[in-house]
């Protein structure tokens, strides 16, 4: 490619050669999330990925795609870019496993103003972090350059993963029944929902976000904030191994009170101990600077529960138990009972 060189695409705003550097930049980061799947090499038209179908008897592949929102504009603000990308593979990992899939392989999309190839090797950094923490790999992806769309520092970042699982072990919520417990994950932080009220509410464009902040233990406002989503796929593994899991709800935008009914049936009801939940002290922050109701809270944010879990009341130990071997701080936060009332708060 030492000739692919355009002086009026230059001139129009879009330096090809700046794309050719920043792929040259990020292939150490892709090289990490390398498995035994892989089957082409990065800058190619399409990310090939070799099936490995063992010990399974039906396959059936589950995708899911998303973005970071305006959590980035956080990362404008900071001036850091290399944790949005776990963000970014969170959100559609987190969505996988919700079905008791495996994440097989991620690709990304990074549309800017210009492109500067160190800041997109330091997404694409991120972005690898998360493909290893999720166990997928990063088999591809596009960097588009879109001067007068986008402001030259500014730029949107989005992805899709796909994941395998077998027909027989897709999870199945037709057998919850009332008494089964309800498991929380704790949260990192806000993860990459409810920012558009997070940014109005701590006026972040105007405030001094990097201030530290008794309220947050010391650390500043910005750094709590662009805290990357947590990813959850290995000790899900886990767990699926050891305990018939029921129902898992990736606690995203809408909070308790959209994502925990996607994952239960009709003629159920969540019933979350309010008490029990271990709330954040961002959220409580939140929730004092922008003179918030309970109900929005838990209706916005993830109050500190990234993932809800049901397993019947023999399951509890057991499942609390794998869980907690496998890093996650889980505790139960509620019961499932006979109503219609989809989500109870009290």
């Amino acid at each position: 490619m030492e000739k692919s060189f355009s002086e009026t695409y230059k001139e129009a705003g879009v330096d090809i050669t700046a794309g050719y550097k920043a792929v040259e930049l990020m292939k150490q980061h892709i090289a990490r999330t390398m498995i035994n799947g892989k089957a082409s090499d990065i800058g190619g038209f399409g990310g090939l990925f070799e099936l490995d179908l063992t010990g399974i008897k039906k396959p059936v592949l589950v995708s899911g795609t998303d973005g970071v929102g305006t959590k980035l504009k956080m990362a404008f603000l900071m001036d850091k870019h290399n944790t949005v990308g776990i963000d970014c593979v969170a959100m559609c990992v987190n969505d996988i496993i919700c079905c008791g899939a495996k994440p097989l392989f991620f690709l990304d999309y990074i549309a800017c103003g210009k492109n500067y190839p160190e800041k997109i090797a330091d997404i694409v950094s991120g972005i690898a972090e998360g493909c290893v923490q999720s166990g997928c790999e990063l088999i591809g992806g596009e960097t588009a350059e879109m001067p007068g769309f986008y402001p030259i520092d500014e730029y949107d970042l989005a992805g899709f993963s796909v994941g395998v699982v077998d027909k027989d072990k897709v999870l199945d919520n037709s057998s919850i029944e009332e008494g089964d417990v309800i498991i929380a994950l704790p949260s990192s932080g806000v993860h990459s929902n409810g920012f558009s009220l997070v940014r109005k509410v701590f006026d972040v464009e105007n405030a001094d976000i990097k201030k530290p902040c008794d309220e947050l233990g010391g650390k500043s406002i910005g750094e709590t904030l662009l805290t990357p989503t947590k990813i959850y796929v290995k000790p899900m593994l886990a767990l699926f191994e050891e305990v018939k899991v029921k129902a898992v709800s990736h606690i995203t935008g809408g909070g308790f009170y959209e994502n925990i009914p996607r994952s239960i049936p009709k003629g159920f009801t969540a019933n979350i101990e309010k008490s029990s939940v271990k709330i954040l002290p961002i959220f409580d922050l939140l929730q004092k600077t922008g003179n918030i109701s309970e109900h929005d809270m838990f209706n916005t944010f993830n109050m500190g529960v990234g993932m809800s879990i049901v397993v019947s009341e023999a399951d509890k130990d057991k499942a609390l138990e794998v869980l907690k071997a496998n890093g996650e701080d889980a505790y139960v936060i509620g019961k499932i009972t006979k109503g219609e009332e989809r989500v109870v708060i009290c």
